[in-house]
């Protein structure tokens, strides 16, 4: 039986922390601006620090599972992070962009990108955690 907790943590996780969707640390003119649909560099790193506290405390301390009996397992925290980061709408690649279908580097976001890439982020997510079997266990 596979554990879809970790999967489902780390895809509400990336929709809740997707820089200018709900927040952005820190922001473009102030410290904290609200649904600006604005990224950075800074922000997404400031962002990937948060996800990785919040998925280590909800995987790793509370162990939000599905399935009982797991050690703690390093490789849903990585990869969540990784993609986490790398995901971002607006940093490398936005689909759809605001004027063609993929943009590069844009450091902007809306809507229909989050969606987007959200269920690219699942889609990653969802095969190296269960198909590529992708774990790190300690202790």
């Amino acid at each position: 039986m596979s554990d879809w907790g970790p999967v489902f943590v780390a895809v509400v996780l990336f929709v809740l922390l997707t820089p200018g969707l709900l927040i952005q640390v820190p922001g473009r003119s102030r410290f904290v601006e609200f649904g600006n649909f604005q990224t950075s560099g800074v922000s997404i790193l400031v962002h990937a620090i948060i996800y990785f506290v919040l998925i280590c405390i909800l995987l790793l301390a509370i162990g939000v599972h599905i399935k009982k009996g797991l050690m703690a397992d390093w490789g849903p925290v990585l990869i969540g992070v990784v993609l986490f980061i790398l995901l971002q709408p607006g940093l490398l690649f936005q689909i759809p962009g605001k004027n063609r279908h993929v943009e590069f580097g844009t450091m902007k976001t809306n809507g229909k990108a989050i969606a987007v890439h959200t269920l690219i982020f699942f889609a990653f997510y969802a095969v190296l955690t269960f198909a590529v079997h992708v774990h790190i266990y300690t202790g």
